[in-house]
């Protein structure tokens, strides 16, 4: 894949959405999950409320929204809940791992608000783990997850190339909002299975501010030629 290395001189993915496509198990998952323990939410409505943050601001947003506190064991029941939906036809977004594989050198990484163990596992799964090496940085703990940009700035430095001179690739509205806020160019990437109306996510993208939204991979590696 050719590219006009004056532009971009890395590119540093989303996980769920973008390489993984995660996100309809994912919150089908939390809808269950609460759902078991008396705070009934739809798939819709986890997807709406929940999608793109980490963990810590998801909880802090189901406390507020029930008025009372998970129970101490939620996060491990509901991951147990996960695992299984995820075993379970879990696969990878279509035409990543060629475009993966259409990078040559070009330096990249993987900026996520998922748990750095999941996104290791999903990767050795698809058979994708050597495209990222030590460039997998997860926002999984941290108090300032998406949409501040805190995670992008980590795996920029990580990758020891500005902020300036990367492009980003994001699904969720919340990501774009945190790539957008490091100083990086970023695609919305519309080409995963939660995105049923694609136009309309694509106008919701360029709302918070994306320039360049693709459909696909294939409009991604159109846009670095």
């Amino acid at each position: 894949m050719s590219r006009d290395m004056s532009r971009f001189a890395a590119i540093i993915f989303d996980f769920d959405g973008v390489i993984a496509d995660s996100e309809v198990r994912a919150n089908l998952s939390l809808s269950e999950s609460l759902t078991a323990i008396g705070m009934p939410a739809t798939y819709e409505e986890c997807l709406r409320d929940y999608y793109g943050h980490n963990w810590q601001e998801t909880q802090r947003r189901i406390e507020a929204r029930y008025g009372r506190p998970l129970p101490p064991n939620f996060r491990e029941t509901h991951r147990a809940r996960a695992r299984a939906r995820f075993m379970d036809g879990f696969d990878v977004v279509p035409g990543a791992a060629d475009f993966l594989g259409g990078l040559g050198d070009m330096p990249r990484a993987i900026a996520s608000s998922s748990r750095a163990e999941y996104i290791d596992w999903a990767l050795g799964l698809f058979s994708l783990r050597h495209h990222f090496g030590d460039h997998i940085y997860s926002a999984d703990g941290w108090n300032r997850g998406k949409p501040h940009p805190d995670i992008y700035l980590a795996a920029a430095k990580g990758l020891g190339i500005d902020p300036a001179h990367c492009l980003a690739l994001e699904d969720s509205p919340t990501g774009a909002q945190a790539a957008l806020a490091a100083g990086m160019t970023v695609i919305g990437f519309c080409g995963a299975g939660h995105i049923v109306d694609r136009a309309a996510h694509g106008a919701m993208l360029r709302g918070v501010g994306v320039p360049h939204v693709a459909m696909d991979f294939e409009e991604v590696a159109a846009f670095l030629r």
